[in-house]
């Protein structure tokens, strides 16, 4: 499918619920996974934000592999994690799963920032958009990390340009990923509110 940046996560994210309404694993983990060549297009800027990503992702998916059918719905995890009393330790399933759902949040927020604010700069976007996202759960360091890297965020125009890729309607696209993207990850964070395990600070 030709398209914007956004093309593959837009056309994944049809097939993240069932036609019951629940979360499908491997369907989410791809639509994250769809945004880090987006992330690559900020350079140095976004490297640790997508590092976490990335880890985060492949924690699940490598718990998903080795039981496909148990873990086929994204829930499983923590359901299973909770039973074994495990879901709050830093190496936990759960754990990944959350910070893979803020990282998310922090980009949704931002990618609508871009949409709503065309004249702010890429920092500006970024900043604004971690001050609502991932700042609270965030200790001193990292977000000392995070504002020393924003400075080195590119320019926005050329930036628009890359991830438009010349094909389709950027803004459009953004503002359908954010707009389709982010009820899903309010689901996410409110079953894990349910668990008690929505509040978890970074270690």
């Amino acid at each position: 499918m030709e398209g914007t940046a956004f093309a593959p996560s837009l056309e994944g994210m049809k097939h993240i619920k069932t036609g019951q309404g629940e979360l499908l694993t491997k369907p989410f983990l791809d639509v994250c996974k769809h945004i880090l060549p987006i992330l690559d297009k900020f350079g140095a800027a976004m490297t640790v934000v997508k590092s976490d990503i990335g880890g985060n992702i492949s924690r699940l998916e490598s718990r998903y592999s080795s039981n496909t059918s148990r873990f086929n719905y994204l829930f499983g995890f923590v359901q299973a994690e909770v039973e074994t009393k495990s879901a709050k330790s830093s190496s936990s399933c759960t754990n990944g799963l959350l910070w893979l759902t803020r990282a998310m949040d922090f980009l949704v927020e931002l990618f609508q920032n871009l949409h709503d604010h065309q004249d702010w700069t890429l920092a500006q976007a970024c900043t604004d958009s971690y001050g609502k996202t991932l700042k609270k759960w965030h200790g001193w360091l990292a977000n000392s990390s995070f504002s020393v890297a924003i400075k080195l965020a590119p320019d926005r125009k050329k930036f628009m340009e890359v991830i438009g890729g010349g094909k389709g309607d950027i803004q459009a696209d953004m503002e359908q990923f954010c707009s389709t993207f982010s009820p899903i990850l309010q689901e996410i964070h409110k079953f894990l509110a349910r668990m008690g395990l929505d509040n978890m600070k970074a270690s």
